[in-house]
């Protein structure tokens, strides 16, 4: 019996893990990857939750761990740079891991690759589905066809624009934007403490990650019309702008971020559509319900994996119904999340020093329980 052919657009998380269970369900899953390489770098991410029974079934659970950051506590600093509360982020009874972008989305490459095809550098540029597959067309490869195809191509996903319409359809602006770049490895003394700088409309975190400390910049902006992707320039200047009176060592980060040649910049928004499925088409991750601020995306990507996965394992020959019951169960995960992040954002931006102080209160009341039941602080996670 033929084995059906699935088509993953996207080789971040969502899409290596996702091509691991479709592997072992009978399916033959094709990885193509728009960058030329698994992305390096990128922020340390927490997996928590749903995703950890994923990972331990995967069985590369083991391997994140060894791959931990050294992140163990969060130290809050008034605007003059002087600690104001110190919280932990983690504790040893917590299944929870932290670890790099970069570091999951190889052990999560290695896993499928034995069983995926990866095709690097090339992207799609056109679908043309009917009743029996999907025609595709690359950008560099010849076309082909497949039964399934999936978007895992995250916030800006080309898979959700060809099938389903223009990103403005679906994507709520928060009025924020985050902004990160890489620091030498001596531009931080501690290598477990997660500095966090506020003032009001702007945050500035310091994350020694596991080798590459980063700078992580989230400020509030209000623009006339969202900032080009691909002018580096402007989101030079928009961080220059944001920052210019911030004190402690906020200048020696923003100068980092200027000289750096390809600083990573992007709006903070969420993604909400009526439905994550057409015809033979279906998204997954970032690309169908992206959540910003909460830091539990990769978590989330790797759980829809699997119950993708497992729905089209379960409801074999029938994909809507995979699809309809695999959206229905994430749904539920996502609507809550994308309900809170006004209100978080909020909470852990403030827009007047009175709202930084309301922040700071919570926090401490966080940190006492904290101390007196040490289990790990959401608080500081979602921070």
């Amino acid at each position: 019996m033929k084995q059906p052919e699935v088509l993953i657009v996207g080789a971040g998380i969502a899409g290596p893990a996702l091509a691991h269970w479709l592997a072992r369900n009978g399916y033959r899953p094709t990885v193509v990857e728009n960058a030329r390489q698994l992305r390096s770098g990128g922020s340390a991410i927490v997996l928590q939750g749903p995703a950890i029974p994923v990972a331990e079934r995967m069985g590369i659970l083991p391997q994140l761990r060894e791959l931990a950051t050294r992140n163990r506590s969060l130290t809050l600093l008034d605007p003059a740079g002087k600690p104001v509360l110190r919280l932990p982020s983690s504790s040893g009874g917590s299944p929870a891991v932290e670890v790099t972008r970069a570091d999951l989305s190889e052990v999560l490459h290695r896993s499928a690759r034995g069983d995926a095809e990866f095709v690097f550098d090339d992207t799609v540029t056109a679908l043309d589905q009917d009743e029996d597959g999907v025609d595709v067309t690359f950008r560099r490869s010849a076309p082909r066809r497949f039964d399934l195809v999936v978007g895992t191509d995250g916030m800006h996903s080309t898979i959700r624009r060809l099938e389903f319409g223009p990103e403005r359809q679906f994507v709520s602006d928060l009025g924020l934007f985050g902004a990160t770049v890489p620091l030498e490895p001596d531009a931080i003394d501690d290598p477990s403490e997660l500095t966090m700088l506020t003032v009001p409309n702007r945050m500035l975190v310091v994350h020694p990650s596991r080798t590459t400390p980063l700078a992580i910049f989230t400020f509030r902006a209000a623009l006339p019309e969202p900032p080009d992707r691909r002018n580096i320039a402007l989101h030079r200047q928009l961080v220059a702008d944001a920052y210019a009176d911030v004190r402690w060592r906020t200048p020696e980060f923003v100068a980092a971020y200027l000289d750096h040649p390809a600083p990573f910049f992007d709006p903070l928004t969420t993604v909400s559509m009526p439905s994550w499925s057409r015809g033979r088409v279906v998204l997954l991750g970032d690309a169908a319900a992206a959540t910003a601020l909460l830091g539990d995306g990769s978590s989330m990507a790797m759980a829809g994996a699997h119950a993708l996965a497992e729905e089209l394992a379960f409801h074999r020959g029938d994909h809507a119904r995979a699809f309809a019951t695999y959206e229905s169960r994430l749904r539920r995960e996502v609507r809550p999340r994308q309900r809170r992040v006004g209100l978080l954002s909020r909470f852990l931006l403030p827009k007047t020093r009175a709202g930084l102080a309301v922040r700071n209160t919570v926090g401490r009341a966080v940190g006492s329980i904290t101390r007196q039941n040490p289990q790990p602080c959401p608080t500081a996670r979602a921070w």
